[in-house]
Parts: structure tokens; C-alpha cells; sequence
């Protein structure tokens, strides 16, 4: 499907003037939607005369800017992982020409059969990437992004999406879980992270799988981070004892590439939960805030899948027991309307 001018899509109208600008010759006739993003980006895929495909990203400022994944592309590029090459930018309005890493995700390809080799491909791209890390490269996930972005949880989630005003005893007893969780994600060695290394964020690719996309938002920290978004993703759920197969596979790949992490799986294993927490609360917030304030209700569905996740984990730690307890009694007392899935 090609796309018509439309004057109530400026941006289009732009990029179909940008197209035949570039070097690189694309029919311009053939520009159709690749896929959407949960931000204001979008992607497009054009043809060339040669017959493949590339991609182009819209971005429009002043909500977006393609500097930092301009910038992380380079950074990962140089590691040996598959990325998107680069093959024109307009910085100030916004639309990079990439190339095509194709059209199956993880997600699309991933069962019971596929799994195993899709995992480690995704497990020794993320150790070749990690043994490459640098500090002062990318910004850093610190205890105020990394805080920030749990608040997201109190705000988004439970004051909003579950309508609850907490009581000062409940502040008081999420924000000593937060110092918890804070304690030992800041205490893990730090590396390069993607920052949503999961199955809609891998393309299957025939060789030096996978294609590594939607990076621009990538960081130096914890190292169990990626690890986390790619094995309890929010999209897709495989059985613990399989989960806990892949880490054990992670732990020793990375040390064996001479990681820095935690000398024995249980240390690690707990390292790899406490991260995931974090992660799960903030997916919870953004995830109610893409529906609450962004009027995008496809992400309701993945909440639940998110919200087990945490629990599981969290009843498993003495010290992240009170957070179980919050979360019960805020799902007993929240009003069931519109939260049926």
C-alpha cells in the first residue's frame, strides 16, 4: 500500500520531498508504513530500484531528535552487533534513510521449537556488546533515571490507572522497596543498555542474528538490565525453569568473556530479579500512561502478563514482601471498570 499527499500529514508531504534529494535512489511512489512506535515516531519502508527495501524513520521535533540514535547506531555498530546502517540524515527536521533489517521480529518467529537458538543468538550478541562497554559513551542510568523512572509506578499506575491515593504509611513502605531495589541495581557492574532488548526489538535475521533496533534511548548501567527485558519480556512468556536455563547460559557466557558479574547463579539470579522489578514498575506506569494519557489501549493486555512478573518475584525476597502486600490490597480495592482483559 503507497501512500497519497496528504495536506493533513505535513510530515509526509515532507518526506516524499526529502526522498529524491538523497544519494541513495528510492521510488518514492512505493513509501508505505513499516510499523509504529509508542512514541511519536514513525517508520516507513520505501523500495529501490534494485528491488530491496529500506527504512525511514520520521521523528518530529521538537518531541523526538535522531541525534542519539544517530549516535548509539555508531556506538553499537562498532561492537560487531547487527544494526540499521545509516545512509541519510536530516538532523533538523527529523528523517533518517536506514537499511532494512526486514520484517520478521522475534516476536513473529518465536514457539517452542525456535526459542532455544533465537535466545543464545540474543544472549552472545548482548555479551559481544557488554565486553565492548565504555564509561562516558552513553548516558548514564543513574540513581535519579533510574528513581525517576520508578515513580512512574505511584503516579501512572496506582493513581491514576487504579484511581488509589496512598496512605503516608504506603508511601513510606514503596519508597524503602525503591531504596531496596536502587541498592543493588547501582551495586551491579555497569555496561552498555539498550534499554528494551526484547522480542519486538530483535529482528531474525539469516546471518549475525539478531538485528538490533529501537535503541536511541540506550544507556551505561546495571548488567542484568538487558538480560531482564529479553527473558521476562512483556510480550511473551516462557516457563521459569526455562528462564532460569537462558540466565544460567548468560552467567556463564559473561564471565567466560570476562564480565564482571556476580560470582555464584543464586547472587546472580537474585541480581537479575531485583532489575527486573524495577523494570516491571516502570512498564507498569508507562504502560498505563500510554493508555490514560496517550489514548493507547493496546498496551491494557500486556499489564497483567507484567503485573505476575512482579509479584512472582517479589514474594521470593523477604525484603520486597511489603511491596506484595501493597500491590494485593490496591488490586483488592480498585475499582473494576475498564480493567477486564
Amino acid at each position: 500500500m503507497s501512500l497519497n499527499n496528504s495536506p493533513a500529514d505535513p510530515r509526509l508531504s515532507l518526506l516524499q520531498e526529502w526522498l529524491p534529494t538523497l544519494a541513495t535512489p528510492t521510488n518514492v511512489d512505493t513509501l508505505r508504513p513499516a510499523s509504529a512506535d509508542a512514541s511519536f515516531r514513525r517508520y516507513f519502508r520505501v523500495d529501490t530500484p534494485d528491488g530491496k527495501t529500506l527504512i525511514v524513520m520520521d521523528a518530529p521535533p521538537p518531541q523526538e531528535n535522531v541525534r542519539p540514535f544517530i549516535h548509539v547506531a555508531e556506538v553499537f555498530g562498532k561492537t560487531g552487533v547487527s544494526v540499521p546502517t545509516l545512509l541519510a540524515q536530516d538532523v533538523e527536521r527529523g528523517f533518517l534513510l536506514l537499511s532494512d533489517l526486514g520484517t520478521t521480529t522475534y516476536l513473529n518467529q518465536l514457539n517452542n521449537d525456535t526459542a532455544h537458538k533465537l535466545y543464545i543468538d540474543a544472549i552472545d550478541a548482548l555479551v559481544l556488546l557488554q565486553t565492548q562497554s565504555k564509561p562516558d559513551v552513553l548516558p548514564e542510568y543513574d540513581r535519579a533515571l533510574l528513581s525517576r523512572e520508578l515513580q512512574l509506578f505511584p503516579d501512572w499506575y496506582i493513581a491514576r490507572h487504579l484511581n488509589v491515593t496512598l496512605t503516608d504509611d504506603q508511601k513510606n513502605t514503596l519508597s524503602k522497596v525503591f531504596d531496596t531495589l536502587l541498592a543493588n541495581n547501582l551495586s551491579q557492574t555497569q555496561v552498555f543498555v539498550h534499554r528494551d532488548y526484547h522480542s519486538r526489538n530483535l529482528m531474525v535475521l539469516p546471518t549475525g542474528n539478531p538485528g538490533i533496533i529501537d535503541f536511541q534511548d540506550a544507556v551505561y548501567g546495571p548488567i542484568t538490565y538487558d538480560l531482564v527485558s529479553l527473558l521476562r519480556d512483556a510480550y511473551i512468556q516462557w516457563d521459569e525453569e526455562m528462564v532460569l536455563d537462558w540466565v544460567i547460559r548468560y552467567w556463564e557466557r559473561a564471565k567466560r568473556a570476562g564480565l564482571s558479574v556476580a560470582p555464584d547463579i543464586d547472587t546472580f539470579y537474585r541480581d537479575f530479579e531485583f532489575m527486573g522489578l524495577q523494570r516491571h514498575l516502570k512498564v507498569l506506569g508507562i504502560f498505563a500512561r500510554l493508555y490514560h494519557r496517550d489514548g493507547k489501549d493496546a498496551y491494557l493486555k500486556d499489564m497483567p502478563l507484567v503485573m505476575e512478573y512482579t509479584l512472582k518475584a517479589a514474594r521470593r525476597y523477604s525484603a520486597l514482601i511489603p511491596l506484595v502486600r501493597l500491590i494485593e490490597k490496591l488490586e483488592d480495592k480498585a475499582p473494576q471498570v475498564g480493567y477486564t482483559f
